[in-house]
This record gives structure tokens, C-alpha cells and sequence, in this order.
């Protein structure tokens, strides 16, 4: 009995040494008390910030919404932490009952009523920023090795990870990693992988596309108009590019614009390079900004096809003026190009016909007809923007000729 007895005793002393040790989180024997309280009954986990710049050290920390005061014999301190509210994130609600309608009945219902859209894209640009910081992670990349532009739309949630993957795979290339550097090209290249491509194609093509444009228009005269169609050529060759270059759907990385800018600034800011392009997860483009895409492409496209044909022109003077000076009697059967008038012609051509065109020809035909159809068979997707092109270089050239005669800048000769 007595053994018993005291066993009993040992047992009720581990207990007790136990509590106290349990005790001691709360209960400190240094003339403090700290006394924790949970209100109101409802704990939300939600995550903190990541730390985006270390690579492969993702650590998920949860933040509970908890109120603790401390209080001090001497000093009465009140600290309180509370987790920054993130919307559209998973929220684990626990009720106590302490509410109408089950718990806090009466906020539960409809808390996201207002702002709920908001809140919901929000979510889903944190949703895609954390997509995108997986998709560097596992690869061990950070932020900080990324473009200061791309890294921020990431760090913004403008990015997912499906552009993260397209830009290191044209990284493997040293040509596209070289392009990758340059804003302009790192926009489209992430929007379009073959648009280098079609730069290339589009200029290489020009140049025979648009000489037999001209012969299909002049025929007879292609040799006695041989300078206006060189001129022609040259235009076609400096216009190609831009033509490629400003219309090309991109991935958007521009900065947000600054607060002071004008309403102006700020409009044409968030247009889309092409008015007719699909708009990523997210984002969307209103009725207006399409508009708004075509009128500054055209304003830009008649800077470079005035600024082209003003080339083009003067060197072809330059060569009459040759010709003219070696031939004495084809003196007064050549005249010499109009300067003005053909550059300014050339430049509003560019703004309205060129401009509908490739912007027709990039955000409709390609991006939303022939990707979708052939995205898995790039062999025959090259091939139909080949064709698709070419086609629109040749048309191209036939309006241009029917375009300078109609507005007097080019004349036919008759053959004798």
C-alpha cells in the first residue's frame, strides 16, 4: 500500500512539473503575466510576402490573424500583430458560435459584395506572379537575373509562368539571348516565337514580291519607268521592317506611366501595339484602346514611310540626275521623282492602307486563326505565314502603284 502510495505521489509530482513546464509560455515566475486572448473567434491563414530573390529557398510562411496583449508589472506594453488582409486568397474561417446565423453571421455572409471584383483580380495576378516564381525556382534562377522590366512585371503578377518558360527556352538560342536584350524585340519574341522569322521573311520576300508587282502593273513600261520602280524597291525595303516590327502583338513589360502624365499620355499608354490582339490572362482591352492602337501605329508608320520614301526618292534623283549627266539625250525624257510629294503620299499610305493591313494580318489571321490551329506543327505554321505574307507584300504593291497614279505623284507612259 505504502509502494503504491507513494507511486501515486511520483505521478501527481510529474504532472504537476509538467503543467508548470506547459505553464511556463504564459506564465513567467519573473513578476510578469502574459495573458493571450483570440478575438473575434475567427483565424485566417494567409501567406506572407516570398522572398523572390533567393532561388530554390521558397519557404511558406503562414500569418494568423491574432490579437496578444503582454502586460508587464511595471510597464504596461501592448503588442498586436495582425496579418495584412490579402483578397481572393483561401481563407480557413474558424466560428465559435459567438454570432447570429452560426458565428459572425452577421459579416460572413456578405463580406466580398462590394469589391468583389477587384478582389478577384487582385488574386489572380498573385496567382500568376507565384506561378511564374515556381517556374524560375525550379530551374534555380532568380529575379535578379532576369531584365529589370520583366522581373517587375513578374514581382507585379502581370506575367505567368507559361512567358517565364518561353523566355528561357529562346534563351538556349545565342541569337534570340543577344535580341533578348533589347526591349522592343524581348516584348515580341515573348508574344510570338516566330517573329524573327517573319522579320526576316518579310524583307527577304519584299524585295521580289514588290519588283514583280511593279512589272505586273507596268508591264510594258517596267524598263522606261525603270527608276520609279528602283524607287519603289528601296521604300519597300526600309518600310518592311517597321511594317513587321510595330503591329506585332507583344507581351506588354512597360513600366506603369508616371501619376503627372497627361490624360493623352495615359490613354495611348495602355492600348495595345496591335488592335486586334488577344489580350493575356487578366487584362483586357477596351473598344476605344483597340482604336486607339490603330491611330499610333499609323502615326508612327507615317513618320517611317515619309522618312522611307524620302530616302528612296533622293537617291533615285541622285541616279537620274547620273544618268542624265552620261546620256545627254535622255535628258528630257527623264524627270526627276517629286521629293515631297512622294514622301508625304508614301507616309499616308503606310498610315491607312499598310497600317489596316498588317495589323489585320498579325493580331486576326495569325494569332487568332492559324496559332491556335497549328501551335504544335511550327514547320507548317512558318509555311502558312510565309504564304499569308507574301501575299499581302504583292497586294500591297499593286495598291501602292494604283495609289501614286490616282494621287498624280506617278504617271504612266505610254508605249510608242
Amino acid at each position: 500500500m505504502i509502494q503504491h502510495a507513494d507511486a501515486r505521489e511520483r505521478e501527481r509530482e510529474r504532472e504537476t512539473a509538467n503543467t508548470t513546464r506547459a505553464e511556463g509560455a504564459i506564465t513567467v515566475h519573473t513578476k510578469m503575466s502574459m495573458a493571450t486572448g483570440f478575438a473575434p473567434s475567427n483565424y485566417s491563414l494567409g501567406f506572407t510576402k516570398l522572398n523572390l530573390n533567393r532561388p530554390l529557398n521558397l519557404q511558406l510562411l503562414f500569418s494568423t490573424s491574432l490579437q496578444t496583449t503582454a502586460t508587464a508589472a511595471a510597464t504596461p506594453t501592448t503588442l498586436t500583430w495582425r496579418a495584412n488582409r490579402i483578397p481572393n486568397r483561401p481563407v480557413l474561417v474558424f466560428s465559435g458560435g459567438d454570432g447570429v446565423d452560426g458565428g459572425n453571421g452577421r459579416n460572413s455572409g456578405g463580406g466580398g459584395g462590394g469589391g468583389g471584383g477587384e478582389g478577384e483580380g487582385e488574386g489572380e495576378k498573385k496567382d500568376r506572379g507565384f506561378d511564374a516564381i515556381l517556374t524560375l525556382a525550379e530551374v534555380g534562377r532568380s529575379l535578379d537575373s532576369l531584365p529589370k522590366d520583366l522581373a517587375a512585371a513578374i514581382e507585379s503578377g502581370r506575367i505567368p509562368g507559361s512567358i517565364v518558360v518561353k523566355y528561357l527556352e529562346l534563351e538556349k538560342s545565342p541569337l534570340f539571348r543577344w535580341l533578348l536584350q533589347f526591349g522592343g524585340f524581348r516584348e515580341r519574341l515573348l508574344a510570338d516565337d516566330l517573329f524573327l522569322f517573319k522579320v526576316f521573311m518579310e524583307c527577304g520576300v519584299g524585295i521580289f514580291t514588290k519588283t514583280a508587282a511593279e512589272y505586273e502593273r507596268r508591264r510594258e513600261n517596267f524598263f522606261n519607268e525603270l527608276e520609279v520602280v528602283f524607287a519603289d524597291v528601296v521604300m519597300a525595303i526600309i518600310a518592311d521592317f517597321m511594317l513587321v516590327y510595330l503591329p506585332a502583338p507583344t507581351v506588354s513589360l512597360r513600366p506603369p506611366i508616371a501619376v503627372n502624365a497627361g490624360s493623352i499620355a495615359k490613354f495611348f499608354h495602355g492600348c495595345p501595339d496591335n488592335a486586334f490582339q488577344v489580350a493575356m490572362a487578366g487584362a483586357s482591352f477596351s473598344f476605344l484602346q483597340r482604336i486607339g492602337a490603330i491611330v499610333r501605329n499609323g502615326t508612327k508608320l507615317f513618320a517611317v514611310g515619309t522618312t522611307s520614301s524620302l530616302v528612296g526618292t533622293l537617291v533615285t534623283n541622285a541616279l537620274i540626275n547620273a544618268k542624265k549627266a552620261v546620256d545627254k539625250s535622255s535628258a528630257d525624257e527623264i524627270e526627276n521623282v517629286p521629293v515631297l510629294a512622294t514622301s508625304v503620299g508614301y507616309g499616308v499610305y503606310m498610315a491607312i492602307s499598310s497600317n489596316l493591313r498588317y495589323q489585320v494580318l498579325a493580331g486576326v489571321i495569325e494569332q487568332r486563326f492559324l496559332e491556335p490551329l497549328l501551335h504544335q506543327h511550327k514547320l507548317v505554321l512558318s509555311a502558312m505565314c510565309f504564304a499569308v505574307r507574301t501575299g499581302n507584300t504583292f497586294l500591297g504593291s499593286l495598291l501602292w502603284v494604283d495609289y501614286a497614279r490616282w494621287i498624280g505623284i506617278q504617271k504612266a507612259q505610254e508605249v510608242e
